[in-house]
């Protein structure tokens, strides 16, 4: 008879498979899913980028994911294949044709398929715009955001700002969140229920005026894990 650990880790696996064939951008047969004490592991490969993106997030979904461990590959059809050249047009179009990015304020470099992004931008919500405008471009095979944010602001009205907005976020229970902040860098610490909370705030954080980065500590505990 299976011990407990063994038959959540069962139970856990069989739900993010169920998750991933519900996730109509990826396709189930390629992924491969490994779970040890709610640890999953993504492997097998992937068509794009953002498919591989896709399978993360819905394995996050999924209620007792403790963490994602992604090992997928990106295996890209004939069909799929992009020059370099052909990356870098492509991502430069999409940047400077979107609302949400200052003109002129990110350069996008690309090598064997991987896009780097880098530049200074005044609101943290610019720097994840421009990473979420590249992410599903065809070719696509890794992608790094070291774009920087240049508001400064005063760290004291920083935590404040932040601790305001998670009282006013429904989908926050505040009372478990703890925010410290030095200098314009902030600190999210405490426990939440699920990954889509501590993505959120996460998002949050960065969308307080002069926040430079977010370290997200948060952990998650499912309801059944604590004992308050």
């Amino acid at each position: 008879m299976l011990g407990t650990a063994e038959r959540t880790d069962t139970e856990l696996k069989m739900n993010v498979l169920a998750e991933l064939q519900f996730e109509p951008t990826v396709k189930v047969t390629d992924i491969g899913v490994l779970v040890k004490d709610g640890v999953v592991t993504l492997n097998g490969h992937a068509a794009n980028y953002g498919e591989k993106m896709n399978a993360v997030i819905a394995a996050k979904r999924v209620t007792g994911v403790l963490a994602v461990a992604d090992d997928i590959d990106i295996n890209l059809a004939d069909f799929g294949t992009r020059t370099d050249a052909e990356i870098a047009g492509a991502a430069a179009n999409l940047i400077n044709w979107s609302t949400q990015i200052p003109e002129g304020l990110v350069d996008v470099t690309v090598s064997d398929g991987h896009i780097t992004l880098a530049g200074t931008v005044p609101w943290g919500y610019q720097r994840h715009a421009a990473e979420a405008a590249v992410q599903h471009l065809a070719g696509l095979k890794g992608l790094v955001n070291l774009i920087v944010i240049q508001a400064a602001s005063d760290p004291v009205e920083i935590g404040v700002a932040v601790r305001a907005a998670f009282k006013r976020n429904a989908m926050l229970d505040d009372a478990d969140l703890q925010v410290e902040c030095s200098g314009s860098h902030v600190v999210l610490s405490g426990k939440v229920r699920s990954h889509s909370e501590s993505e959120e705030a996460a998002r949050v954080a960065w969308a307080a005026p002069g926040v430079l980065s977010v370290d997200n500590q948060l952990r998650v505990e499912w309801y059944w894990d604590r004992a308050d």
